[in-house]
């Protein structure tokens, strides 16, 4: 199919039907009308879970499992692009920890949903609901890999602190697999906090 461009910059009005503007090198030249995320969410197709009370973690890649797991179930239709976490601490931590991301996959079981937590629309309120499940506490059917480091929380004196990292959909999870968050040291106190947002689009 052959595409016709003009190069350079266009000035129409209203109910104009003009051609798509291109660069020098025929490059296509397109810019955002609306947010990021606006168009998925309009759609209904992004979700998000988070940690409703302070969190105790469990360390490392342990398959006993405590955080903020998202999992997406075997045989879904569905894949989980996973666009935003953010994670924080609200006590100072007892030694230094480090918060990540972990992720594993398991073509035949799912994971056992121990201490499950509500996944809701980013079209909040009105929106459907998810085909993923989220827990913050769960049983990993296959060990999990780290992913990416997030952050630390310096030393024992220091404000741990918190962040948001946006992720722009580089991370894939499809049926079998799930994403959570891990920490290299275990928190014995319940003082964890994070969230995990998604879109949903066909496998």
């Amino acid at each position: 199919m052959f595409t016709q461009t003009q190069v350079g910059p266009q000035t129409v009005s209203d109910g104009s039907t003009p051609v798509l503007r291109s660069g020098k090198g025929a490059d296509g030249i397109f810019s955002e009308l609306n947010p990021a995320y606006y168009e998925q969410t309009y759609r209904k197709n992004t979700f998000y879970a988070a940690t409703q009370t302070g969190q105790t973690t469990t360390v490392g890649l342990a398959t006993t499992y405590v955080g903020l797991c998202v999992s997406n179930p075997v045989g879904n239709t569905n894949n989980l692009v996973i666009n935003k976490v953010s994670w924080g601490w609200s006590v100072i931590a007892a030694a230094v920890n480090t918060i990540g991301l972990a992720v594993g996959y398991n073509a035949s079981t799912n994971v056992t949903h121990s201490t499950p937590t509500a996944t809701h629309s980013t079209l909040f309120g009105t929106g459907p609901n998810s085909t993923a499940l989220a827990d913050t506490s769960a049983a990993l059917p296959t060990a999990p890999f780290y992913y990416m480091f997030l952050n630390d929380t310096g030393t024992a004196t220091t404000n741990p602190g918190g962040g948001l990292i946006d992720l722009a959909g580089s991370l894939l999870i499809p049926p079998g697999a799930y994403v959570c968050t891990a920490t290299t040291a275990a928190s014995s106190t319940a003082a964890f906090w994070a969230s995990i947002q998604w879109t949903e689009l066909p496998v």
